[in-house]
């Protein structure tokens, strides 16, 4: 039993600064999905492993838990409406967005500090959420400033 509850811990949880991603990859239609996520980290550098978590009611949750591949894209500081575009439970366009296709045939933005094309080495259990784990295969660095989120909303690093 806990002396909390979900939005506490929420705040709480909150408190620690995430960098922003989007995380893409194709339906079992060969149709292109993404979704924003947070809850992305490095796992080992010997293999090469990252993982992401994606909760049990997100609309995509099938896609991802599926899917052979997928790309993580680091986002720059001045992509708040991508970032926002993939974050909502409603239906997400490709139409206007400059993409490339990468392993598997995932879609590939061009703009990004940072991409991963990774293959998905396993999915575990992680309460309301499914964590995955993926093995990198290729890696691009752009560099810039990358989005973050922290207390609920959107930030930038300090200038120097």
């Amino acid at each position: 039993m806990t002396d909390f509850d979900t939005r506490e811990l929420r705040n709480t949880l909150g408190a620690f600064a995430t960098g922003v991603t989007v995380i893409s990859a194709l339906d079992s239609n060969n149709e292109p999905r993404a979704l924003t996520a947070n809850s992305f980290s490095s796992v080992s550098l010997d293999p090469p492993l990252i993982l992401w978590s994606i909760g049990r009611t997100s609309t995509s949750f099938d896609v991802f838990c599926e899917c052979k591949n997928f790309a993580v894209h680091v986002l720059r500081e001045d992509q708040t409406e991508l970032s926002q575009r993939f974050a909502t439970r409603e239906a997400r366009t490709f139409d206007d967005l400059a993409m490339a296709h990468g392993i598997g045939g995932v879609p590939l933005f061009d703009n990004y500090v940072a991409r991963l094309q990774c293959e998905t080495h396993e999915c575990l259990p992680g309460g309301d959420h499914i964590i995955i784990i993926g093995k990198v295969l290729d890696i691009d660095l752009k560099g810039g400033a990358p989005l973050l989120f922290h207390g609920g909303r959107y930030a930038r690093l300090a200038a120097e």
